[in-house]
C-alpha cells in the first residue's frame, strides 16, 4: 500500500510518536501548524470518516482526551481545536485523521466557520433535521 500513514504505523517511515495502543497512533505532525500540533490515526487503513466503522471509531475517540490533556499539561495552550478533514478540499492524506491543534495567542491559526447566524427559517431547519434523520 502506498499510504504514508500505514508506513508510519509499519516502522517505514521514521515519526516523533506521542502515544500508541493495539489500535491507534498518536504522533507529532511535522507541519507544526502551532507548538505540539498532533496527528491520531487509527492502525486499521481506513480513508476517510464515511468509511469509520462503530469500533474504530471508539477506539480512536477515547484516545483523543488523553492526548488533548497532554498536550495542555504539556505546553498550556489557550485552547485547542479538533480538526477531521474528509474528501475535497482539504483531505490530503487519505487515512483518516484527527488533528488535534493547540491554541495560543497570536498563533496566526485560523480555523473558523461563517456565521449565518438568523438566515434561516424554522422550517429550513425542520427540513434539514428531517432529511438527516432520514438517512440514520
Amino acid at each position: 500500500m502506498d499510504c504514508i500513514f500505514c508506513k508510519i504505523i509499519a516502522g517505514e517511515i521514521p515519526s516523533f510518536k506521542v502515544y500508541e495502543d493495539e489500535n491507534v497512533l498518536a504522533f507529532l505532525d511535522i507541519t507544526q501548524g502551532t507548538k505540539g500540533h498532533t496527528l491520531i490515526i487509527p492502525k486499521k487503513h481506513i480513508k476517510n470518516v464515511y468509511d469509520l466503522d462503530e469500533e474504530t471509531a471508539a477506539n480512536l475517540f477515547k484516545v483523543v482526551p488523553k492526548i488533548a490533556n497532554a498536550l495542555k499539561k504539556s505546553f498550556n495552550p489557550i485552547g485547542i481545536n479538533i480538526v477531521n478533514n474528509n474528501d475535497k478540499p482539504l483531505q490530503q492524506v487519505f487515512h483518516y485523521h484527527i488533528h488535534l491543534i493547540p491554541r495560543y495567542e497570536n498563533d496566526g491559526m485560523k480555523l473558523s466557520t461563517i456565521n449565518n447566524y438568523g438566515k434561516f427559517s424554522n422550517d429550513y431547519f425542520n427540513n434539514l433535521s428531517d432529511l438527516i434523520k432520514k438517512s440514520i
